[in-house]
């Protein structure tokens, strides 16, 4: 099912700051690439859509949510709030109840859950609704990653799980 076969730890540090947020999200139907004078809204993923908004964008930030969960509810205003300050990158929502066959193929366990996908590698996943702050801090972290480092690393650690090794370091 899903483009993204390979979760990376791409040495973006874990934010430590107290996780907080409030207020509902809204989506649109398809993302805006930023182009012209368009403000970016979050685009709604679902099982369908997922393989293409992913592999066709570079950058795709997905936050996993429910309607009925308060701390979702928290991080929808910031989530938009970087939507409308980086409309050059992908601003996605998959609903967890709408599409439990997704949330399972990455088990999510926790909601809010925060991934950040590039050039179809998962460089960031964490629970939580993070604070604005926070936020912007990991976009920035995410941004500045050396994808192609990204990918050696990959290689490495697949090659030493494929020879009974662990990854060296």
């Amino acid at each position: 099912m899903c483009v993204l076969a390979t979760w990376a730890v791409a040495g973006i540090a874990r934010p430590s700051a107290p996780l907080s947020g409030a207020s509902p999200h809204r989506t649109a139907g398809r993302p805006d690439t930023g182009r012209g004078n368009h403000v970016m809204s979050t685009v709604e993923l679902t099982k369908e859509n997922f393989d293409q908004v992913v592999s066709e964008n570079e950058f795709v930030l997905i936050d996993f949510w429910a309607s009925w969960c308060g701390p979702c509810r928290q991080f929808a205003p910031v989530y938009e709030g970087a939507a409308e300050r980086h409309p050059d990158l992908v601003f996605a929502k998959v609903d967890t109840e709408a599409q439990q066959e997704l949330a399972a193929a990455f088990e999510i366990q926790s909601i809010p859950t925060l991934m950040i996908v590039r050039e179809n590698v998962a460089v960031f996943a964490q629970p939580g609704a993070l604070p604005e702050s926070v936020l912007e801090d990991v976009i920035g972290q995410a941004r500045a990653l050396d994808m192609d480092e990204v990918r050696q690393s990959i290689k490495k650690a697949e090659a030493g799980a494929g020879n009974g090794e662990g990854p060296k370091g």
